[in-house]
């Protein structure tokens, strides 16, 4: 019998959607998708404070780990307990493709619904793809705000900022942090003389809860920018999330 754990939050909804519930044993405080489904699953620690112990009396079959989520010695860790890792890496919008298919090659041949949910959730985000590619957008710079005090923002090798390259949005600045690591997520003092050429400055809604009362904050740092909110789930959750984050990013784009 399959049990679960799944230590990804975007990943926990993902199982959900593609009929897996049942098999899920365990979830961290994060995982709070879909709420009526997750309310009665056991939680074991946060994604960087898990309850070994715990994890170990539920007797996982497999336990669904993320290089950015989670610490590569709670891995080790993990792999001591002889249960099944699987590890997720997501890196693109178009990596929700490989993902899926990782789903229904661990899960796929014991609950047959997975395959069919996998290529219906495939079918919708390859469809927003193809849409994003079909338009000539017109290139933007972008700040994309994940923190304040300090500001923070992404690296452009970035789920998120590949995300809005989709659309033909350029973060800012333009560097890249790495596969994991702080660099991922760049600090900003708020006087580097780039945030003059900002042309949009979306306000996340996770992990700092960003709401209009810190656009003038925001518009103070790119006077020259327009300041909006954003889902931060839609533009940084894997999985089902993915095919609504593009369609709401060229919403936003032809604005």
């Amino acid at each position: 019998m399959i049990r679960i754990i799944s230590l990804v939050p975007s990943i926990t909804e993902l199982l959900f959607a593609l009929g897996l519930g049942p098999q899920v044993v365990g979830r961290t405080g994060f995982c709070i998708h879909p709420p009526k489904g997750v309310a009665d699953i056991p939680k074991v620690g946060g994604t960087k404070d898990l309850r070994l112990t715990r994890i170990q009396a539920l007797a996982p079959t497999h336990v669904i780990v993320n290089v950015d989520e989670n610490r590569l010695e709670d891995v080790a860790a993990l792999r001591q307990l002889g249960a099944e890792v699987v590890v997720t890496h997501p890196c693109s919008p178009q990596d929700n493709l490989t993902l899926l298919q990782q789903m229904v090659d661990c899960f796929g041949q014991a609950q047959p619904q997975v395959r069919i949910e996998a290529g219906r959730l495939a079918q919708r985000l390859e469809a927003e793809l193809a849409a994003c590619k079909a338009q000539a957008w017109t290139p933007r710079r972008v700040l994309y705000l994940i923190w304040r005090d300090p500001w923070m923002t992404v690296a452009r090798d970035t789920y998120i900022a590949r995300m809005l390259a989709e659309v033909g949005w350029s973060t800012w600045p333009p560097v890249d942090g790495g596969e994991h690591g702080a660099a991922r997520y760049p600090t900003l003092t708020g006087q580097e003389p780039w945030l003059q050429e900002v042309e949009e400055v979306l306000l996340s809604s996770e992990p700092y809860r960003f709401d209009a009362t810190h656009i003038d904050a925001a518009q103070a740092l790119c006077p020259h920018a327009r300041v909006r909110l954003i889902d931060g789930e839609l533009v940084s959750w894997y999985g089902p999330r993915a095919a609504d984050g593009l369609a709401c990013l060229r919403a936003m784009a032809e604005s």
